[in-house]
C-alpha cells in the first residue's frame, strides 16, 4: 500500500513537471518574422532562386538547380555559429549605409564555378583555400549578377546599387555586425555538377523598415465580407436577465439560504436578453418540452445603425 502511494505520488509529481513546462522567453532575441513577412520573403527568394540558377547556370556552362530551405531570423551571432569555420564570404556592402549583406557558400562550390567558367574540367574534391585576384575577379562578376536578381526579387527592400566589398573566408573572424543584431537569413540548397552544397544570404533586419504586405484588388474587396463571416460564426454567450438592482456590500455577505431578494421587475414585463453587456432583445419565459426557454417580444436595434443618418 505504500508502495503504490509512493508512485502515484510520484506520477503526480512528473505529471505537474510536465504541464509546467513553458517555453523560455528570450529577451535578447524579441524580434521575430511575423508569418506575413516569412512567407512574402519565401515567395521572393524562391523567384531569386529560379533566376540565380538560370543566370549561374548561363554564366559556367553546367546546369545550376538552387531551392529555397528555409527562412527566418536569428542574431549574427547565431548565424556565424552555425556556418563552417571555414568557408567564401562575399561580403556586400548597401549604398549610404555601414551595414552588411552577406553570400555564403562551401569554397568547394566557388572553385567549381571558377574552372567551369575558364572552360575545365572540376575535380570531385577540391582544396580549402583563399582565391587569386583573378579568381576573386571572376566571382565577384558571378556575385554582381546575382545581387541584381536579388534587388529585383525583393521588389524595393535592397536599394539599387548593392556593390561587392569584399571577399572573408573565415565565419569566426568576418564580424560584419554585432552578435546580437538580428539579421534575415534565407538557406538554400544549390545542386551543382552532381553534388549539393548549402548555401545562404545574410540580409541586415533594417531592410524590413519599408515592408508591407500587398494585397489584391480581389483581396481588398473579400475582405469586408470575410469579416463578417467570421463573426457571424463566432459563438456568443446569451444571457437573459431581470432588470438589475444595486445593493450594498453588506447586504450581499448577510445573505442566507431562504433569504428572498426582490428586483424592480414586475411580473409582466419581459426580460432582457443580452450578449455580454449590450442587450439585443426583449423576451418573456417560456418552455420547449422539457426545457426552459424564452420567447423574443422585442428586439433593440443596434445604436451603431440608430446614429446613421437616414
Amino acid at each position: 500500500m505504500v508502495i503504490e502511494d509512493s508512485v502515484r505520488s510520484d506520477v503526480r509529481t512528473a505529471t505537474a513537471t510536465k504541464s509546467a513546462e513553458v517555453e523560455v522567453y528570450d529577451f535578447g532575441r524579441s524580434a521575430t518574422l511575423s508569418r506575413e513577412h516569412t512567407r512574402a520573403l519565401e515567395l521572393a527568394f524562391e523567384t531569386f532562386s529560379r533566376q540565380w540558377s538560370a543566370q549561374l547556370s548561363a554564366k559556367i556552362h553546367v546546369r545550376a538547380t538552387i531551392a529555397v530551405e528555409h527562412v527566418g531570423m536569428l542574431t549574427y551571432g547565431e548565424y556565424a555559429a552555425s556556418l563552417p569555420t571555414t568557408t567564401t564570404l562575399i561580403v556586400c556592402a548597401l549604398p549610404d549605409s555601414d551595414e552588411r549583406l552577406i553570400v555564403q557558400l562551401p569554397t568547394s562550390a566557388a572553385t567549381t564555378w571558377i574552372v567551369q567558367m575558364v572552360g575545365g574540367r572540376a575535380s570531385a574534391t577540391s582544396e580549402e583555400r583563399t582565391f587569386t585576384p583573378i579568381e576573386q575577379a571572376l566571382i565577384r562578376s558571378l556575385i554582381v549578377d546575382a545581387l541584381e536578381h536579388l534587388t529585383g526579387s525583393l521588389d524595393g527592400l535592397l536599394p539599387s546599387g548593392v556593390t561587392v566589398s569584399g571577399i572573408q573566408y573565415s565565419s569566426q573572424f568576418a564580424q560584419v555586425a554585432a552578435s546580437g543584431e538580428p539579421v534575415i537569413v534565407a538557406r538554400f540548397s544549390m545542386r551543382l555538377a552532381g553534388r549539393t552544397v548549402p548555401v545562404s544570404v545574410m540580409l541586415p533586419a533594417s531592410v524590413l523598415a519599408g515592408f508591407t504586405v500587398r494585397t489584391s484588388d480581389t483581396e481588398r474587396a473579400a475582405a469586408p465580407g470575410l469579416v463578417r463571416r467570421q463573426v457571424e460564426v463566432s459563438p456568443v454567450e446569451l444571457s437573459l436577465r431581470l432588470a438589475p438592482r444595486a445593493v450594498l456590500p453588506r447586504e450581499v455577505l448577510d445573505l442566507a439560504v431562504g433569504d428572498i431578494v426582490s428586483f424592480p421587475h414586475s411580473a409582466d414585463r419581459p426580460m432582457l436578453l443580452t450578449v455580454g453587456d449590450q442587450t439585443v432583445a426583449t423576451a418573456a419565459v417560456g418552455s420547449a418540452g422539457a426545457r426552459l426557454a424564452c420567447v423574443v417580444a422585442t428586439t433593440v436595434p443596434d445604436p451603431a445603425f440608430a446614429e446613421e443618418p437616414a
